[in-house]
């Protein structure tokens, strides 16, 4: 399943796919689509990123993740685990928590945070979620 708003793959591979009433999304990053644009990330000549605004990267990521779901015909409430994926655990935990914190106000899935050294793309944050799909009167 591919989202016709939500940024393009890095590789070959769907936005999501569903198996039953679960659906697994692929690693969904800050991009924005149609472009190589990172909110809030500053690049030098080679590509390699001089500064960045996590704040601004972990609210794209989250409308990317919505963007997803919508397409699949899930919706955000529907999210029951949320792995994430930080360059800089030390320096940006307590940014995204507070943030993931204000967009899990009513649904709470279970969630797991891990640094990682880097991600495919010159980005700070990356989601890899799973959603419960239910039928809707």
């Amino acid at each position: 399943m591919y989202s016709d708003k939500a940024p393009e793959p890095v590789g070959l591979y769907p936005h999501a796919r569903r198996a039953g009433n679960l659906l697994f999304l692929s690693g969904v990053g800050p991009r924005k689509r149609g472009s190589k644009e990172i909110p809030g990330v500053i690049l030098d000549s080679q590509g390699n990123i001089t500064a960045y605004d996590i704040e601004q990267q972990c609210h794209s990521v989250f409308e990317n993740v919505r963007l997803i779901l919508e397409a699949a015909g899930a919706r955000w409430e529907d999210l029951v685990d949320v792995t994430v994926f930080l360059t800089n655990m030390k320096q940006d935990f307590n940014v995204f928590n507070r943030i993931y914190a204000q967009h899990f106000q009513t649904n709470q899935p279970c969630r797991t945070t891990v640094e990682v050294n880097a991600l495919p793309t010159p980005i700070a944050i990356e989601l890899k979620c799973i959603a419960m799909i239910t039928p809707r009167d």
